[in-house]
């Protein structure tokens, strides 16, 4: 029951992302109006919202005009659903309950934070106030002021300096407001030497997928890439498989 329950809330959560998804960045209210259909705004019904259900019911269409669902609806309802089952906590403990609800709320953050910025090239203030929160919450009664003060300090000070920098030489802006806002929010968790090594491998990663499509001729040298997503990746790992990162920093630093 356990897991059934914790598979469910996970793809009702998921269904909610779909909602931020796509209206943090169109700044459509989130609570004031219904879901209706992009092609003939016609309103969804209850059993028409159902997640994963109703795109099988509907076939994936409108019932209405026949306007074609995205698949990308069921596919994030169904990650974040797989997600919540692989992480359910073995008991309801308060301890465990705190675990589950934080890694959840962070996952959800960075999927949503990845698709936004890949399609609309922005990472909306509030997603990233939202995990600031989270995050805040998780260190304050394990962690020192200097780590999180510290953690964001740099993560917001350094990439503004770097990117101001970059403006004053080439007269562009080299980082969004967003993505340093990210790496803020990050700092508070990382803290002051794990938000280094985001910022560090997360310009690498991009520097070589960014070289990479170039190469590929996929984009050109005029065309933005979102960095959020790189920033994302490394910090996925940081957080979600601390282990694994610890041990490729130790190959990377020359520590057994």
């Amino acid at each position: 029951m356990l897991l059934l329950f914790s598979f469910l809330f996970g793809i009702c959560i998921g269904s909610f992302l779909n909602a931020v998804i796509y209206r943090l960045p169109r700044k459509i209210s989130l609570s004031k109006s219904r879901s209706h259909c992009p092609g003939c705004n016609k309103l969804i019904l209850w059993y028409e919202n159902i997640p994963i259900l109703s795109y099988l019911f509907l076939r994936g269409k409108c019932s209405k005009c026949d306007f074609k669902i995205p698949f990308q609806y069921p596919l994030i309802e169904l990650i974040v659903g797989v997600f919540a089952l692989f992480i359910t906590p073995n008991s309801l403990e308060l301890n465990n309950l705190w675990s589950y609800f934080f890694y959840v709320s962070v996952f959800s953050s960075f999927l949503s934070i990845v698709l936004i910025d890949l399609r609309h090239k922005l990472i909306p203030n509030s997603i990233n106030i939202y995990l600031s929160l989270i995050f805040f919450c998780a260190v304050v009664y394990t962690k020192g002021p200097y780590y999180w003060a510290t953690g964001a300090a740099i993560g917001v000070l350094f990439p503004l300096g770097v990117t101001y920098g970059f403006y004053l030489i080439k007269g562009q802006v080299g980082l969004g407001g967003g993505d340093i806002k990210l790496f803020g929010a990050l700092g508070l968790y990382l803290g002051p030497i794990g938000i280094i090594h985001n910022i560090f491998l997360s310009c690498f990663v991009g520097a070589i997928i960014g070289a990479s499509l170039i190469l590929l001729k996929v984009v050109d040298r005029k065309t933005p890439i979102p960095f959020g997503p790189f920033i994302i990746l490394v910090a996925s790992v940081q957080i979600f498989l601390p282990e694994y990162f610890a041990r490729f920093m130790g190959l990377i630093l020359g520590h057994p």
